[in-house]
């Protein structure tokens, strides 16, 4: 039995839709009502959609119960939902008009849900909390200051769940999610045609794909599968993780450099040859 936030679009679609494809029963939470009630109309009763604004904890800890409710019990709590907040190109620009919704999402609606799920947990043998922060929260860059922040801070407090709560034998681990193409990161807008999306979409590939070493796109879900394994079984030993699904970006710089520096050299040299 799972509870899904942020379920009824990208990564949180993608893990609701596998995790039932894997026999579990899923409760999933958004704010986009017509897309959650889209979604668990294809599902077939193994998944019931349950509008949550992760922000407030009265709606977390009522997220919390209806599982428990319906299903009769809680395993797994992916806290997937999270937003990026209004995208200023510099940080001396951002006024932080909306620095309280993006904490209270990213920060406190994870916090809130670990807790919620694990006094649950700890009372019933157990289970395993899954955090989904990104590439931001650990590689420094321009502007989102507020975005970057809280992921880094989801990353940290992970880490600290997981020796907290290891003696109720739950399990608390964290994704990394890089360039995965979900309507969090498409840069299109409503209205847009399919022809001006694929534009867009065509124009950003190369800037994603500069410094990520595999070229591969990454799909929602990719993502998915790494939080399967995560929540099950097989990954009975691993807490206190961060699982990067970013083809290879936190790994380090995908420039050789040391070709560059050679090739510098040779064209300097090369007036004297």
């Amino acid at each position: 039995m799972a509870v899904i936030t942020g379920g009824a679009s990208g990564i949180g679609r993608a893990t609701v839709e596998l995790f039932v494809e894997e026999g579990a029963k899923v409760v999933f939470a958004d704010v986009n009502d017509d897309a959650g009630k889209s979604l668990e109309a294809t599902l077939g009763g193994n998944a019931i959609y349950k509008h949550t604004d992760v922000s407030k904890p009265e709606e977390l800890q009522a997220l919390v119960d209806c599982a428990i409710t319906t299903f009769g019990g809680l395993h797994i709590m992916f806290n997937n939902a999270g937003i990026s907040g209004a995208q200023y190109d510099r940080f001396l620009d951002d006024p932080f008009d909306d620095f309280d919704k993006v904490v209270g999402i990213n920060w406190l609606g994870v916090i809130k849900g670990s807790q919620f799920a694990g006094r649950h947990m700890a009372k019933n043998g157990g289970g395993v909390i899954l955090n989904n922060a990104s590439i931001a929260g650990v590689l420094p860059g321009h502007a989102l200051m507020t975005y970057r922040s809280t992921k880094a801070a989801v990353i940290l407090a992970s880490k600290s769940m997981a020796i907290d709560l290891a003696e109720y034998g739950i399990r608390v681990n964290c994704l990394i999610p890089g360039h995965i193409r979900t309507p969090l990161n498409a840069y299109t807008e409503p209205g847009m045609s399919e022809a001006q999306s694929q534009k867009v979409r065509d124009a950003l590939a190369p800037v994603w794909d500069s410094n990520q070493p595999l070229k591969r796109h990454g799909a929602p879900r990719d993502v998915a599968q790494a939080a399967l394994f995560l929540c099950s079984d097989r990954a009975a030993q691993i807490t206190g993780i961060t699982m990067p699904i970013d083809g290879g970006i936190t790994a380090g710089d995908p420039v050789n450099h040391l070709r560059e520096i050679w090739d510098a050299r040779a064209q300097a040299l090369a007036e004297f040859s």
